[in-house]
């Protein structure tokens, strides 16, 4: 029979290297487990490496593995995750057993395989952060320092219900703002498809018939809207690569630090779109920064935590000023207030937090508020921008008829004579 070299862990998270007689590599996993130890690497004496991290199943995860950075995982599944695992705990059950239940019932994917490593490493003698920290693609520093904190405090439960919270009223506004822009997206794109169409197609059959009534110099209007057709039909390719061309220049751009700055601003700055931009950059600064207070996560730890989070370089210059400040001793207010920011309401509401122990309790209240002005905010655009579609559309449509339609009334005029 043949013999395997093993390496596990015992219940109390030894390292245990022995041998072990098996008819399998999978006899000799079960057999590993039989005796209460976690394999975590077998293989086969005098040969290759028949298994490893407990068998077939964990090898098959390692395979999943390597595509992690090929699939994109869903925020709204590990938002879903988070809630059933917090709901679990709630219930008193263990984490290995809460974590293996949620294993079971999730489909293929990169949560799934993420999930059945955690619960492995789990198994082994890890904590619950630990084994989160390893997956930092899936689990962020803010999901895995408020598992630490809740494990800490002994109060993983309802840390677990905090985060959920959290990540559902992340999602639940970053929806409403996709949602607000996909009506607009969608005229947007079939106006210039049916455009398009017309430019390529009819337009030229127009050129042609002028060209055969022999109507001499044509209006300035007509000859524009020929330029602009012929450019259309010579130069396609040009057009159709444009966006992408623009979009990549935009992404190089964004990655130097001067550029990103640049455009950080810009999106601040820019009318109505630059308000919601920065409610929502402070709503997400309150809520994360007030679920991390409430979860017993350091203020320190927390304001290094979001500087990373916060996606806009201007908001994390303000969020790392504010971190230099409590390092020397002072308030949060003061270098909020001189970041230019944050605006008076959050800096107030921020200072009578602080003067009264309830910091984490004010900067919930102030992303509930700037959420509801966000919504505000989107409904505006949308009103705003309707009427513009339809003017814009309007005049495209009203410039193609008079350019086609003034050739024509030169006709008629010949034909009357």
């Amino acid at each position: 029979m043949p013999t395997f070299v093993y390496e596990a862990m015992d219940s109390q998270g030894k390292e245990v290297k022995a041998e072990i007689e098996a008819g399998s590599e999978q006899e000799a996993v079960d057999k590993i487990k039989a005796q209460n130890f976690f394999p975590s690497k077998v293989i086969l004496k005098g040969g290759a490496k028949a298994a490893m991290a407990a068998g077939p199943q964990a090898v098959k995860r390692k395979r999943g593995g390597f595509s992690l950075g090929f699939r994109r995982l869903s925020q709204k599944n590990l938002t879903s995750f988070t809630r059933q695992f917090a709901t679990l705990m709630d219930a008193g059950l263990p984490i290995v057993r809460s974590l293996d239940i949620l294993h079971a019932q999730l489909r293929p994917g990169v949560l799934k395989e993420t999930v059945g490593d955690v619960k492995e490493d789990v198994e082994g003698g890890s904590s619950l952060s630990e084994a989160l920290s390893k997956h930092p693609t899936v689990f962020d520093k803010l999901y895995v320092n408020m598992v630490r904190a809740g494990e800490a405090g002994g109060v993983l439960d309802d840390i677990l219900a905090r985060l959920a919270d959290y990540r559902e009223k992340a999602q639940k506004l970053t929806q409403k703002i996709i949602g607000a822009l996909v009506y607009p997206a969608a005229v947007i794109t079939i106006a210039a498809l049916i455009l398009t169409f017309i430019m390529i197609f009819i337009i030229p059959k127009f050129e042609t018939m002028f060209k055969e009534m022999d109507l001499g110099q044509l209006p300035f209007m007509t000859q524009m809207l020929l330029t602009i057709a012929h450019a259309m039909v010579d130069y396609w390719y040009i057009i159709m690569f444009l966006p992408v061309l623009l979009f990549m220049g935009f992404k190089m751009i964004g990655r130097t630090t001067g550029g990103r700055l640049l455009i950080d601003r810009f999106k601040l700055k820019v009318p109505i779109f630059g308000q919601i931009n920065s409610k929502t950059a402070i709503s997400r600064f309150c809520r994360t920064l007030g679920t991390l207070v409430q979860s017993g996560v350091p203020i320190l730890d927390a304001l290094s935590i979001i500087k990373n989070a916060t996606g806009n370089v201007i908001v994390a210059g303000a969020v790392e000023q504010v971190h230099a400040s409590i390092k020397e001793g002072d308030t949060i207010a003061e270098p909020l207030k001189h970041s230019g920011v944050f605006d008076d309401l959050v800096v107030n509401m921020i200072q009578v937090g602080e003067e009264t122990g309830e910091l984490d309790k004010m900067l919930i209240k102030v992303a509930d508020t700037y959420e509801g002005e966000v919504d505000t905010l989107v409904g505006a655009l949308m009103s705003l921008l309707e009427p513009i579609l339809i003017i814009g559309m309007g005049v495209t449509v009203g410039f193609i008829v008079i350019s086609l339609f003034l050739p024509l009334i030169a006709i008629m005029e010949r034909i009357g004579k």
